[in-house]
């Protein structure tokens, strides 16, 4: 009677450890990475003496110098702000929005994207100045 030795018919590499190690090191990077929540604009915001820092759980709208704006990093229109605001706005505990606009925009632009952030039912709209930290 012949014994056969099933471990010399399998030549295969186990992939098991391979993959928990990726995993492990998924896990690593994601925990230990930081996400900044600021875009990249280059603005030169208004100053103001009674300046304060804001929260970082507030949502956040851009104005850049060529007046597009931007609402969670994405470009929208100021007529869709409402909308979009809407559905931040319920995801998040806190009901405030903070309008971070270069100091070359036109009034009138500033008072139609704060109006679109009211109209979302923001409870607190604040526009960020130069001294503004968070």
């Amino acid at each position: 009677m012949r014994f056969r030795n099933k471990k010399t018919d399998e030549l295969g590499v186990d992939m098991s450890p391979l993959i928990d190690m990726v995993f492990i090191l998924l896990i690593f990077f994601m925990v230990s990475s930081t996400f900044v929540k600021d875009m990249k604009l280059d603005l030169n915001r208004p100053g103001a003496s009674s300046a304060s820092k804001a929260s970082s759980k507030v949502v956040r709208v851009y104005i850049d110098q060529a007046g597009d704006t931007y609402v969670d990093n994405q470009p929208v229109k100021v007529w869709a702000i409402q909308g979009r605001l809407r559905d931040l706005l319920r995801a998040s505990t806190e009901q405030s929005v903070l309008v971070i606009t270069d100091n070359t925009i036109p009034v009138d632009k500033l008072i139609e994207v704060v109006d679109q952030c009211r109209m979302a039912g923001a409870k607190d709209v604040a526009v960020a100045t130069e001294k503004e930290v968070g």
